[in-house]
């Protein structure tokens, strides 16, 4: 089963927001750390990625995510502690860092293992093949936030809060009769800067 996640600091702080709103006020602090939150997490889904890595130990499946000798993961993962396979055996195999070449293989994040011809293991199981492989490790786009990443969490929690007391909103929808309608969940800048993280999957 995966550990728990450790746990993780927000991609932007309460001061950095305050500092952007130009508010002195300790009286919505609460509100705007749980804004942070919502924002963060806007910004996870729309990319489907996360910014700040969390030390794991993650199944996989022998034969759904693997092809030959490549294994896929289902996250970014920037560091690689442990990759074991037959792991639901009592007899289970360590594919050291040696024995694999990572998909891609001079940037992180990574998105998947390669073992190499010249090793003689593959990836196996006793019997469960949802148990088959165990990879451990950092899982995240980056250790910590990109600086542009932190831009947008700042931009777009004042954003949340400014909707509270104004009814002004930076984006809306349009209809074909010219009538306005929602507004967007996220403005345009802060889409063009999540642009280039989105993930292709």
């Amino acid at each position: 089963m995966p550990l728990t996640p450790t746990n993780l600091m927000a991609y932007c702080t309460n001061t950095q927001v305050k500092t952007y709103l130009n508010v002195t006020s300790t009286s919505d602090d609460t509100l705007i750390t749980t804004l942070i939150a919502r924002a963060q997490a806007v910004i996870d889904t729309h990319t489907k990625r996360t910014f700040e890595s969390s030390t794991d130990t993650r199944e996989f499946t022998v034969g759904v995510d693997t092809e030959g000798r490549v294994l896929f993961f289902d996250e970014d993962i920037i560091t690689i502690t442990t990759v074991t396979s037959n792991a639901d055996s009592t007899s289970s195999t360590t594919i050291s860092s040696t024995e694999y070449i990572t998909k891609p293989r001079n940037r992180t994040p990574y998105y998947g293992i390669e073992i190499k011809k010249s090793v003689n293991k593959d990836w196996t199981f006793e019997n469960d093949p949802e148990s088959g492989i165990t990879v451990a490790g950092d899982w995240a786009y980056s250790t910590a936030p990109p600086d542009d990443i932190v831009h947008a969490c700042i931009r777009l929690s004042s954003y949340y809060y400014r909707q509270k007391d104004s009814q002004v909103f930076a984006d809306v929808g349009i209809e074909d009769a010219g009538q306005i309608t929602v507004p967007l969940s996220i403005p345009e800048d802060v889409r063009a800067v999540l642009l280039p993280y989105i993930k292709n999957v």
